[in-house]
């Protein structure tokens, strides 16, 4: 669980799961999140075998992040815990 704790880990997986992003996409779509807190969150969770990291030798050069299949096999688990609390938004002072 400690691969996944933190206050960024779980969008930045959640929104890789859409698919292949590049660091700026990334970003721009997790709002709040600073650049050095994506860096860092982005490396922890490469370090542990969740998100691949593809450079191309361009320039400037193109980085592109993507889920590894661990982190795919991981998708039941976001989508049972999205069902959940869609379920208890109410109860839990979830709604907006």
């Amino acid at each position: 669980m400690r691969v996944l704790t933190g206050k960024w880990k779980g969008e930045i997986l959640w929104r890789l799961g859409q698919g292949t992003l590049r660091f700026g996409e990334l970003r721009r779509s997790i709002p709040g999140i600073t650049q050095h807190m994506l860096t860092t969150q982005l490396r922890d969770l490469e370090a542990h075998g969740l998100v691949k990291r593809t450079i191309y030798p361009e320039v400037p050069p193109r980085v592109e992040y993507e889920l590894t299949p661990s982190a795919r096999d991981l998708g039941v688990v976001f989508r049972e815990i999205r069902a959940w609390s869609d379920k208890h938004a109410v109860s839990l002072n979830l709604t907006m």
